[in-house]
């Protein structure tokens, strides 16, 4: 579904949308996508919220009932302290993960933009009435290849690897008597979630080296299409294995960060569940002898866990940004000649003998790759 996401918003950045719309919705490329994106932000949230019943949580202890805020982060801030260490080897991959795909996602329409502006001398940007739209659409022709490749990678790539943690005898689907040895053996060395995952980082590493050697649009464009397979990877990998390590921690009974546990109560303990459904919270004492062993966890400790993972993906756009400030300060402080009017031939020919600050970014954040594929290699040897 990420990846339909993906190719519908890439694909409408592709169309020229002050032609099709006018100035209904703004003068400019850029402000027609953002009221489009929006509109359909809107809608999803409204659809969800519209579609999905949420039962009511009534806690039966009172004193813990409105927690503080500083509570709220102490609590937060203690579990990621004492993470399991699976579940840390996780964070810490998605962390240098994320540092890598950040310039990637943010700034890749703009560098196959200024690609084509920069080294592309039959095209100059004083010839266009919008240059930043000409290279939004420029540079989501590329992204939509992307898109689709990212799409075919989330349907095809679950059939030739390895479902994760399966203990269970892999099936052989059988066909002509000729082909049988041929389905064995792709079935029997199908690689696991963990190598694609490893795999998927030097790949995206690889690519993203390339970027300050390229020099033309169909060679950016190529290299943007290859990080869709990466990309398809690291929309699953993590996610599949957090919620692996959740269930062996959640399971036969839940026990939280704070020592309380849950106990989900049956649709008997309500006499009417369809008027106002609810859902009970148990806090028990895990000193008392009686309490209950077996309690179904309602879902407070994945939602921990996988909040901390939120951290993990979130905190390195930050790294990004500043080193995207320094190295932006550094090669290119003022305005880019290539997409601006007022830039004259001298200026765009220096500019295109120099290096192009997106893609050092890019570069930077293949290393960040590679860092993120030895702490993919280190979680192989991680105990649980």
């Amino acid at each position: 579904m990420v990846a339909i996401g993906h190719l519908i918003g890439y694909g409408a950045g592709t169309i020229d949308l002050v032609k099709v719309f006018g100035t209904t919705l703004g003068d400019s490329q850029f402000k027609q996508l953002t009221i489009i994106a929006a509109a359909f932000f809107v809608f999803a949230v409204g659809l969800t919220s519209w579609a999905v019943r949420e039962r009511v949580l009534i806690s039966t202890r009172d004193g813990n009932a409105k927690a503080d805020a500083v509570k709220t982060l102490s609590q937060i801030l203690k579990t990621t302290a004492n993470l399991p260490s699976r579940i840390r080897a996780i964070c810490w991959v998605q962390f240098w993960a994320w540092i890598g795909w950040f310039p990637f996602l943010f700034y890749g329409t703009t560098w196959v933009g200024e690609v084509y502006f920069r080294y592309h001398p039959e095209v100059s940007a004083s010839a266009s009435k919008d240059t930043l739209g000409d290279v939004g659409r420029i540079g989501s022709l590329s992204l939509v290849v992307f898109s689709i490749i990212t799409f075919l990678g989330s349907v095809l790539l679950p059939l030739v690897i390895q479902s994760p943690d399966s203990d269970r005898r892999r099936f052989t689907p059988r066909g002509p008597p000729t082909l049988t040895p041929i389905l064995t053996a792709l079935n029997n060395n199908k690689p696991d979630l963990l190598t694609a995952w490893q795999w998927s980082h030097l790949i995206f590493a690889g690519a993203m080296c390339l970027a300050p050697f390229v020099r033309s649009l169909q060679m950016a464009t190529i290299i943007v299409s290859i990080c869709g397979i990466p990309w398809a990877v690291a929309c699953w990998a993590p996610f599949a294995f957090m919620g692996i390590e959740i269930n062996r921690l959640t399971t036969p009974s839940t026990m939280l960060a704070n020592g309380t546990s849950y106990r989900r109560l049956s649709d008997d303990d309500f006499p009417s569940p369809t008027s106002s459904p609810a859902l009970r919270l148990n806090h028990l004492d895990p000193d008392m002898d009686d309490s209950p062993a077996n309690d179904n966890s309602t879902g407070e400790t994945a939602g921990i866990y996988l909040g901390i993972l939120n951290l993990f993906t979130t905190l390195p756009q930050f790294v990004g940004t500043f080193i995207s400030m320094i190295v932006f300060s550094i090669l290119e402080p003022g305005k880019s000649p290539e997409l601006h009017a007022d830039g004259g031939e001298e200026e765009v020919k220096k500019a295109a003998d120099g290096p192009n600050a997106i893609a050092v970014c890019l570069f930077i954040g293949a290393l960040s790759a590679i860092g993120a594929a030895y702490a993919t290699t280190r979680m192989k040897v991680t105990t649980r």
